[in-house]
């Protein structure tokens, strides 16, 4: 047990105390074994834990766990390294264990065990061949059994000098050199272990099935390396099964520990789900272990360890301290490390958690929200409503949700994880519900790239909830992850649009509970994006199959009063009878109502329409279209003045000017006006559409009179 003294405040109870002998996980991996049962490790295992008070990797924290629970040897495969031991001492144990193989050149007095065959081991290399006692010759022949070699024989010159000793010749002394380098090539060698798979879990099911010793092998990313599916992989995880369930309890352990249960077989995968069912389910003596992020007492203890290595430390106090605990939620153990660096970067102090978490997970150093000229955010209103038109409203409730962003004033430190705007634009179709999201995005960001809609119409099925944060681990896209969550995670500062919601599933709208909520949402590889940048818009036609009926019954154009609160009684209706009153609860202070189209909206959304037609002509064809107001602000003005025309909004204006355009196209067609040229588009009385080519007349004034009449 290690206890640490936090700074305490004029509130302080006194020392925090926490355990930093392992993690709560690492207890559990010891209770199993202690149980006799294997287990397969999945999870967070490429995160940094600790163990006996210091830091360490997953790799060191499960070995030091086996060791304690009484291993003398602990091996450690993976695919890119082979078979490797990452504790001291405990490669020159597996070589003796290895080398002491029943049937092996090692135990070469006496019968060979049955069943063993040297020359197959002897084929291999010697390094291929861990069981193999090092130094036989290439034969497979012992020392013994080879005979005297021709270079041991003693070579001595019969010529000696003036004083009576014996002189070598060269002969002599190569032979000598000969001998000593036969020596050391043939003095016995460790052998080095097998990297291949189906080796190492041959030379561990043989060890884990003997009580002669204690041993314990992990063997990781074994999903990568054995695809599931295919025969060979199968035959695979039959062999490693037949490992971990063919162990067997070891007689006794050095340094007087107590061995475990059974010699271990352990499985450490980054997802389970990419395991055969069968491998892990089928046999009860395997048991499956989740590794996942640091709960609040584990985060606790780690920034103990880090406390000194953030911005501000000095004059942290143990409330500080707590409130960055609550903060990381969710956070691994290499990211709060990552954490204290940001700190230093980004200058933002251990004090101000949410601001400090707000930097590390973004990761930009440009913050459109607070990069808004001041003149920009003052007059978006103005800007807002010469593009949405008739929706004062609805354009004032958004204009005010950007000045707020851009102050940055909230009620408390929980308002920065929330979105920094949440609406539910509810009212009749084709009044600028959607128009208003493009404008947003295009004033706040500078283009409409920021803007993404999400079409509520195609997640009327209960399982394209996955489609917004991704399929649950094992199943197909598992990978790809979500489509809202990858957004988000590319784009965090976007302006999101979920459009017709009330066509969603509901188990689609529970998503939103947890982004409007926490400002977060977590996908299915456990990657988590966050909406505290983001400006997220809900749009609804409820109630809008009633705007007709409530036109028909007055004598002149509904209120605004009475279509808001028709259109709010049936935004909660429609809640409480999809069983989410919870939601509607949460969206309620952002429910803004637009207005239907007034007369006087209707010319101006014309001659917006009307301009774009124009400017499409000037582009194409370098000829000038003028509108005729005379005749076509009266002819639009009736046409909308119909309840059925009017309950359409802007969608019907443009679908009545269509036949303005076909006009147009058939003059084309027909007139092939020169490019200057000036045509000039009009309705007669009876509504009938006409496109009629003017020409400047002869003169200095370069005035234009009209010179010929088609009708389209």
């Amino acid at each position: 047990m290690s206890a640490f003294d936090f700074t305490k405040d004029d509130g302080g109870s006194g020392p925090v105390t926490a355990d930093g002998m392992m993690p709560l996980w690492a207890v559990s991996l010891g209770w199993e074994l202690r149980r006799g049962r294997q287990v397969v490790i999945s999870g967070q295992i490429r995160d940094r834990w600790w163990f006996e008070d210091r830091p360490a990797s997953f790799r060191e924290l499960v070995a030091g766990v086996l060791e304690v629970r009484g291993a003398d040897v602990v091996g450690w495969w993976d695919p890119v390294a082979g078979l490797t031991f990452p504790l001291p001492g405990h490669a020159e144990r597996f070589a003796q264990l290895a080398a002491n193989r029943p049937g092996g050149a090692a135990r070469s007095e006496g019968p060979a065990a049955p069943g063993s065959d040297r020359r197959a081991d002897s084929r291999a290399p010697e390094g291929d061949r861990p069981w193999a006692e090092p130094g036989t010759p290439d034969d497979g022949r012992t020392r013994a059994e080879s005979g005297p070699l021709e270079d041991d024989r003693p070579q001595v010159d019969s010529r000696t000098p003036d004083d009576g000793r014996p002189q070598p010749d060269a002969r002599t002394r190569r032979g000598a050199e000969r001998r000593r380098d036969r020596s050391s090539l043939l003095a016995p060698r460790q052998a080095a272990p097998p990297r291949a798979f189906d080796d190492a879990v041959a030379v561990a099911h043989r060890l884990a099935a003997s009580p002669d010793a204690a041993t314990a092998f992990v063997f990781q990313d074994v999903d990568h390396h054995l695809p599931p599916g295919q025969p060979e992989s199968n035959a695979g995880y039959l062999r490693l099964r037949a490992a971990m369930t063919d162990a067997v309890p070891p007689h006794s352990a050095l340094a007087g520990r107590r061995p475990h249960a059974r010699n271990a077989v352990l499985c450490a995968v980054g997802d389970v789900g990419r395991l055969p069912g069968w491998f892990h389910l089928e046999d009860p003596r395997i048991a499956t272990l989740h590794v996942g992020p640091p709960d609040p007492s584990e985060r606790r203890l780690w920034l103990s360890w880090l406390r000194g290595d953030f911005n501000g430390a000095t004059d942290a106090t143990r409330h500080d301290l707590e409130a960055l605990v609550g903060a990381t939620d969710g956070m691994r153990g290499w990211d709060i490390d990552a954490l204290a660096r940001t700190s230093w970067l980004r200058e933002a102090p251990l004090q101000k958690p949410d601001k400090l978490l707000e930097l590390h997970r973004l990761n930009v150093s440009v913050d459109p929200w607070t990069q808004l000229d001041r003149d920009t955010v003052a007059r978006a209103a103005d800007v807002l409503g010469d593009r949405v038109v008739g929706q004062s409203t609805a354009v004032d409730a958004v204009a005010a949700a950007l000045r707020s962003a851009y102050v940055g004033v909230d009620f408390g430190g929980s308002g920065n994880a929330r979105p920094r705007g949440a609406f539910f634009f509810v009212g009749p179709t084709g009044v600028g519900k959607t128009e208003l999201a493009k404008a947003v995005a295009e004033l706040m960001f500078g283009d409409q790239s920021a803007y993404a809609r999400f079409d509520m119409s195609e997640y009327q099925q209960e399982h394209a909830a996955e489609r917004l944060a991704g399929a649950p681990p094992g199943y197909i896209g598992h990978e790809q992850g979500g489509e809202l969550t990858r957004r988000v995670q590319e784009r965090p500062f976007s302006v999101l649009l979920f459009d017709e919601i009330e066509k969603a599933h509901p188990r689609v709208l529970d998503k939103f509970l947890q982004i409007l909520e926490d400002g977060r949402l977590t996908d299915g590889r456990g990657q988590t994006a966050y909406f505290s940048q983001c400006l997220i818009i809900f749009t609804s036609n409820t109630g809008a199959d009633a705007v007709q009926d409530l036109l028909a019954d007055g004598d002149e154009d509904v209120p605004y009063a009475a279509l808001e609160t028709h259109f709010t009684r049936a935004v909660e209706e429609k809640f409480r009878a999809i069983g989410r009153p919870e939601i509607y609860g949460r969206l309620k202070p952002g429910v803004v109502v637009f207005d239907m189209l007034r007369r006087e909206h209707i010319v101006k959304i014309a001659d917006r329409l009307l301009g774009q037609l124009t400017e499409s002509v000037r582009e194409r064809h370098q000829v000038e279209l003028v509108a005729d107001p005379d005749s076509l602000h009266p002819w639009i003005t009736e046409r909308m003045s119909d309840p059925e025309h009017q309950a359409y909004g802007g969608r019907q204006i443009r679908n009545e000017l269509e036949r303005l355009r076909a006009a147009v196209v058939t003059h084309f067609l027909a007139r092939r006006p020169t490019p200057g040229s000036r045509i000039r588009l009009g309705v007669d009385a009876d509504g009938t559409p006409w496109v009629r080519a003017e020409e400047p007349p002869p003169g200095a004034d370069g005035s234009w009179g009209r010179t010929e009449e088609g009708n389209g």
